[in-house]
């Protein structure tokens, strides 16, 4: 990780940025340490909801005006919802940095939820669930968190159901907000090539006079996982399978490394050993890789693949096959070389993405209280053994301790 700078206000809220002199770009952005988690049953979507609301009016601009403007000096204005972090976030033209940081912060801290506006958003909130619906390769990585982790908050849709969105009101997202928004549990995170100086000059002007709102914060811990096999049917032509469980925390110093063993099996390179084994020699999927969400105490492992029915009784030993491989044979070293090389390469690659590395600043902060430079992540990695990576697999990756959901077509 490049040098970046942090800078802690007396309310609890960090202000962190990175000058990179190369880039005409701002990226910016707060990310907030709430997410779907957080919400108590009767919230199910709520802080999605608020996601969306928070552009829908401010004590002193109407939603026409916020969604103009950075548009009109060419900029993005964006926001997202995860499990346990919400980012309001924008991109411009460095010369514009203020205009973004204080619009940034005005829908951050100053939404006003107007009753109009909400009824209008559940509308689109209601159809965006019907499009992941209508998209079972979405819908069943939703599903499968449910299979995982249950009725806990991490197994519920981040969307809510149709019942929680249908019913929200302005006084639940006030009411939410008042629960949840703490200064000591946000960042706000930059990346452009403006020096520190004039980055903290602003951020003295828009976050030092917000109000401290500091508090602990308790999340419902995870509870016992039990494995389960399901199979439901679809009005769909092709099936879809997820195969996955539980994983390691964000803390655990077994992250890398199984961030490593998940991407040798089926990480984005065409080279993984799922797709070389299922796609490039049988030809019986378009798409396979495996997937590794490491969450605050809790992490989740899972592979996806879309295949003929038919096919998967098949797919699925060819995957047990690709498992049972790793649980039992060591790496040589060679794969050991190759394999930490490729981590290495695609790590050094994500940080070109300014956006992302604006991101990264601030998730980091929040997760583990500090960035990790990455060549302390590349130390870590070579210093992987073989046989550290069989081990997790004999924890992780065992045919008793992965839940199967499938997706099958009607009728087949």
């Amino acid at each position: 990780m490049p040098d970046y700078e942090i800078h802690e206000y007396p309310n609890g809220i960090r202000l962190l940025h990175k000058q990179v002199l190369h880039t005409k770009i701002a990226h910016c952005g707060f990310l907030l340490d709430i997410g779907s988690r957080d919400e108590a049953p009767h919230q199910q979507g709520l802080a999605h909801f608020w996601e969306h609301m928070a552009f829908k009016g401010t004590e002193k601009r109407k939603s026409f005006h916020i969604l103009n403007r950075l548009e009109t000096v060419g900029g993005e204005l964006n926001a997202y919802t995860t499990k346990e972090k919400i980012c309001f976030y924008a991109a411009l033209l460095s010369t514009h940095f203020e205009r973004a940081f204080e619009l940034l912060t005005d829908l951050t801290f100053h939404s006003v939820f107007p009753g109009r506006e909400v009824e209008k958003e559940r509308g689109v909130i209601l159809e965006e669930m019907s499009m992941y619906q209508d998209a079972p390769e979405d819908a069943i990585i939703d599903d499968f968190d449910t299979v995982v982790f249950g009725d806990h908050p991490l197994g519920v849709n981040i969307l809510g159901t149709r019942e929680s969105v249908s019913r929200f009101q302005s006084a639940d997202f006030h009411a939410f907000l008042q629960e949840q928004m703490r200064t000591d549990r946000l960042v706000f995170s930059s990346v452009s090539n403006l020096p520190f100086k004039e980055v903290k000059r602003l951020a003295d002007k828009f976050l030092a006079p917000l109000p401290a709102r500091l508090g602990s914060r308790v999340r419902r811990p995870v509870g016992g996982y039990e494995r389960k096999l399901q199979v439901e049917t679809r009005p769909i032509t092709q099936a879809h399978c997820l195969v996955g469980g539980p994983a390691y925390s964000i803390g655990d110093e077994r992250r890398i490394p199984f961030f490593m063993l998940n991407n040798i099996l089926g990480g984005p390179g065409m080279n993984s050993r799922l797709n070389l084994a299922v796609r490039e020699k049988y030809g019986l999927v378009y798409t396979i890789d495996s997937t590794y969400s490491p969450y605050t105490d809790t992490g989740l492992f899972g592979i996806y693949f879309g295949t003929e029915g038919k096919q998967v009784k098949r797919t699925l030993g060819l995957v047990q096959k690709e498992l049972k491989l790793l649980r039992e044979k060591l790496l040589t070293t060679n794969q050991l070389h190759v394999a930490k090389h490729q981590l290495m390469g695609q790590l050094a690659m994500s940080e070109e993405s300014n956006s992302g590395l604006m991101q990264l600043l601030g998730k980091s902060t929040l997760d583990l209280g500090r960035v990790e430079p990455l060549s302390e992540i590349f130390e870590k990695i070579e210093q992987i053994s073989a046989a550290e990576l069989r081990e997790m697999a004999n924890e992780v990756l065992t045919e008793d301790h992965l839940s199967v959901l499938q997706y099958v077509p009607q009728g087949k």
